[in-house]
């Protein structure tokens, strides 16, 4: 006996992906996700390409695997994609040490950040 089939996360006419350990505060890479949330999927592409963030690397390969499993594993249009969702949590947290004068020590504090992208087929709207 297997186990059943996991439900969808998501609902229909949308797909999904995640990437767990973005290397980054969630602060900064929130900044970048809030560029793209509502847009259309091509314009998106074009946003995080031009941006001189340097979060936007990261974001591009999550927005474009969202868009690929849409195109792949949903059979949606990739041309009436939306971004319904782009949000972003804390994830691990490195912690290391830094020598200092007088036989002292600090910490560094190295952030991970998760970034959930959630493209949607949107309908055209007859004009």
């Amino acid at each position: 006996m297997s186990k059943p089939a996991a439900p969808r996360r998501v609902g229909e006419k949308e797909a999904l992906a995640v990437a767990t350990t973005v290397r980054g505060s969630p602060y900064k890479l929130n900044l970048v996700a809030g560029l793209i949330r509502g847009k259309k999927a091509g314009d998106a592409l074009n946003i995080l390409s031009f941006s001189t963030k340097a979060m936007a690397v990261d974001v591009r390969k999550v927005l474009a695997s969202a868009i690929a499993n849409a195109e792949n594993n949903h059979n949606l249009d990739v041309d009436a994609l939306v971004v319904k969702e782009a949000s972003v949590g804390k994830s691990i947290v490195m912690k290391r040490f830094a020598t200092r004068g007088r036989g002292k020590s600090t910490r560094i504090i190295k952030p991970f950040a998760r970034l959930r992208v959630v493209v949607r087929e949107q309908q055209e709207e007859a004009e």
